[in-house]
């Protein structure tokens, strides 16, 4: 006897449970209804076509409606939108969208894959704002493409930094656009690990990506092209991308009366069920279990909804079939980068209060010694104790996708994390290496597991060391030139033995090398000389990555690697590869060698050259981009150009300075007087204002300016929204009644109970003078150093929390570093 199987939605989810119901059942008669024109996309494909990587839209299309009936006789109805389910009399309401024609299609089965779709906030402005897109269809891709294509936009702003946000940031950038991303979370992509994720930051900033993190959208204003932001500046844009999530379309069946979850998520049984038996769901709009630690959750992935699918098809025709939960594996292609997970993060991990041990390594893709080897960074997560793998994270610029996949799998077959040193793995030079990078992380967490080493995490080592740790740098001394741990001394390991004596017994010590093993060795030995050892996880270089991201920020251009106060642009690219291949130099090829190797190459090449003498250097190693940028500064040398394209990194170095940045003392002096520094005591806003047209003046004419905020001028930091952080009472009602963000300051004389505030605001905006904020946010991109008297933060009760991103902190110490190479103090 033939059913009617009703499928409401096609694409990933309800096109496979379609194929797969014709497969097993060639009697039931199947209906599926699509809203829109497509049934069967590559929604994930639409990126890409955008940024012209795909050339021809017609490759975006799976099936057609005309296709589905010819193979699988099966009715498809576009333009059908499904308005109600009638569960009473087993029928689906419809409407058609062109004509308004509805009908009642009488019901077995249904089978509900509606999606999920994208979130889109009450902004003010938002209805009013005519460039503003969101990502979900063909027609949504085709809208953006032809504003692209034809409208010409130079800048666009993509609010939301997850995986939509950054393939739609990365494809305009291709374009040749302009691009800011704006997220209100610390980092991008929020599955990943904070450190696993500060690498792609840069290599996104190296691309001319505008990053502003721990930012929001308050408004829209000028039909789109004005942009207000949480942190009180503005943002001028051509085009704005909305990417923040989606939310599931569950209007059918809220108003069926289907059991609901969470985020309104349907609710489903392992056989995909929905609290109504005669009804299915898959793909987006479901509620699913985390495989790992059995939550509830919602993972829109294109996998889970495909398999879903089949499955509920299995069950449908009476086969058996579970689905037991989502790992949320995913991956996403960042410029040269590619980053991949799979599984729990450490966050997920933290807030659930499950132990873990995490560990970092460092290989290479493949065999260092054949061409294009490229460096991994890999985190894996696992119970100490039991040592089953909860997650694992990844990101290089090769190797990265079968590294998590492999691990993935390990996770479903409940694999333990010492036993995938056990994994034999395909090896050849040009595809890995004897010990692939998923051994050597098994290898190393059961190093943990039998207690031959214990870590010391990177979040941890400052702390370490404050609390009067020792810690060895047990690099050799040319390392160090591309930085290190502050407070670190340096024994290299092939020195450790004959220097026992200088480490001292009573103290706990802390080993920290360039990626770890060295420092496993290092500890190794420590530990049968009877001292008590960690070894800092992931070495220098997984320290080092968050070290950066800390010390530039998280917002505007500050962070961007390149020798230019902006971010370059594809013809400034053009321009920087024209001088790498214009003048004659040596050539040196550190491509495939892991960190430290470029910079020792570097050292071991600059030391036989003659001065004034140039090195073109290419690696493979993304972080290269940033250390020998360091090295250079630390050793007097002149880095000429750098540019980063086609999975590897250029440098131009040149040995020595100028002669007119190295004429010994009288340079120096020239020196001293290209610095500012200045000490902002005043919270008062005609001061403050003062205080930054000057160091904006100072910054554009080449000084280095730096902006050091003591008590009452901490007030200019604060956010005028803040994150709600752990007070006392005294320093709750300190910060109560201290104005909170620049809008609140007042004016120095003739307030006016705020009255003289707005008066002087409304006529700086009558006569084209800067905002305030817009002053700060760009004295931030012209490289000016905003410092937080970590004293009077103290006193007055102040948090980090609390300031605006790009603010150092810092001491009375560090305002007198500055000022020591300045010719120019002023206190305000």
């Amino acid at each position: 006897m033939s059913r009617t199987i009703v499928i409401i939605g096609g694409v990933a989810g309800g096109a496979s449970a379609a194929a797969r119901l014709r497969r097993l059942n060639e009697e039931d008669n199947i209906i599926i209804i699509e809203r829109g024109e497509h049934v069967s996309f590559a929604n994930c494909g639409l990126p890409y076509y955008i940024g012209e990587t795909i050339d021809s839209r017609d490759k975006l299309f799976l099936q057609t409606p005309a296709g589905i009936q010819a193979r699988f006789n099966i009715d498809v109805r576009i333009f059908t939108e499904a308005t109600a389910i009638d569960r009473e009399r087993k029928q689906v309401h419809c409407r058609n969208v062109t004509t308004g024609e509805t009908l009642h299609i009488p019901y077995d089965i249904v089978v509900l894959s509606p999606g999920a779709k994208p979130i889109v906030p009450p902004f003010p402005g938002i209805a009013e704002a005519d460039n503003l897109f969101t990502l979900r269809n063909i027609p949504d891709t085709d809208r953006i493409k032809a504003y692209v294509d034809n409208r010409h936009p130079r800048h666009a702003t993509v609010i939301g930094a997850g995986f939509i946000g950054l393939e739609m940031a990365e494809n305009l950038r291709e374009r040749g656009l302009d691009v800011t991303v704006i997220d209100r979370g610390k980092q991008i992509l929020n599955p990943l690990d904070l450190e696993m994720v500060r690498p792609l930051e840069e290599h996104m900033r190296l691309h001319g990506v505008e990053l502003r993190l721990n930012e929001g959208v308050e408004a829209f204003e000028q039909q789109g092209r004005l942009v207000r932001l949480s942190s009180g500046g503005e943002l001028s844009t051509d085009m704005v991308i909305l990417a923040i999530g989606v939310s599931p379309e569950n209007d059918l069946a809220r108003s069926c009366g289907l059991e609901l979850g969470i985020r309104g998520a349907v609710k489903v049984n392992a056989s995909l069920q929905t609290s109504d038996p005669a009804i299915y769901a898959v793909g987006d709009v479901i509620e699913v279990k985390d495989r790992v630690q059995g939550f509830d959750t919602m993972v829109s992935l294109a996998w889970g909804a495909n398999r879903q699918g089949r499955l509920a098809a299995d069950h449908i025709n009476g086969r058996k079939a579970s689905y037991t939960g989502a790992l949320g594996t995913a991956i996403i292609k960042l410029f040269d980068m590619t980053a991949a997970l799979t599984g729990n993060n450490e966050k997920t991990l933290r807030s659930l209060g499950v132990p873990f041990e995490a560990v970092h390594i460092h290989p290479n893709s493949h065999a260092g010694y054949y061409p294009g080897a490229a460096p991994i960074a890999l985190k894996l997560l696992f119970n100490p104790q039991t040592g089953e793998i909860y997650g694992a994270q990844a990101a290089g610029s090769a190797g990265v996708d079968k590294r998590i996949d492999v691990i993935a799998t390990a996770i479903r077959s409940k694999l333990k994390a010492d036993k995938l040193a056990d994994l034999e793995l395909a090896y050849a030079p040009p595809y890995s290496s004897a010990k692939d990078p998923v051994n050597m992380a098994g290898y190393v967490a059961s190093n943990l597991m039998e207690g031959l080493v214990r870590n010391l995490q990177w979040h941890e080592v400052d702390e370490f060391a404050r609390n009067g740790g020792f810690i060895i740098d047990v690099r050799d001394e040319a390392e160090r030139l591309a930085g290190y741990i502050p407070g670190s001394i340096n024994i290299p390991l092939a020195e450790l033995r004959e220097r026992l004596t200088a480490i001292p017994g009573d103290k706990e010590i802390a080993v920290s090398c360039q990626v770890g093993l060295r420092g496993y060795i290092a500890a190794r030995m420590l530990t049968q000389y009877g001292y008590a050892v960690r070894n800092v996880d992931g070495g220098y270089k997984t320290y080092a990555a968050m070290a950066r991201g800390n010390s530039t920020g998280d917002s505007g251009k500050s962070g961007a690697l390149v020798l230019k106060k902006d971010a370059p642009s594809p013809a400034s690219i053009v321009h920087i590869q024209e001088q790498l291949s214009s003048k004659p130099q040596l050539l040196l090829d550190a491509c495939g060698l892991q960190c430290p190797g470029p910079i020792l190459k570097v050292y071991e090449t600059i030391n036989s050259m003659e001065e004034g003498q140039r090195v073109e250097i290419t690696a493979t190693d993304f972080g290269f981009a940033a250390d020998i940028r360091q090295w250079c500064s630390k050793t007097g040398n002149t880095l000429e150009a750098v540019d980063v394209s086609g999975g590897k990194v250029q440098a131009l170095v040149r040995k020595g300075q100028d002669p007119a940045d190295r004429t010994g003392g009288a340079a120096e002096q020239a020196a001293v007087s290209e610095g500012t520094t200045m000490i902002v005591f005043s919270g008062d806003l005609d001061k403050t204002i003062a205080s930054f047209i000057i160091a904006t003046g100072a910054a554009a004419m080449g000084k280095q300016v730096t902006m050091f905020f003591t008590f009452w001028g901490l007030n200019v930091l604060r956010r005028g929204q803040s994150p709600q952080v752990k007070k006392n009472t005294l320093d709750r009602i300190f910060g109560l009644m201290m104005p909170k963000g620049t809008r609140k300051l007042p004016l120095s004389r003739m307030n006016m109970g705020g009255l003289g505030a707005k008066m002087i605001r409304y006529t700086m905006r009558r006569k084209n003078v800067e905002s305030l904020e817009n002053l700060m946010q760009g004295a931030l991109n012209a490289g000016v150093k905003l410092m937080a008297c970590t004293m009077s933060m103290d006193i007055m009760g102040i948090k980090q929390e609390e300031l605006i991103e790009g603010v150092d902190f810092g001491g009375v110490a560090s305002y007198l570093g500055a000022a020591e190479d300045s010719g120019v103090n002023l206190f305000i």
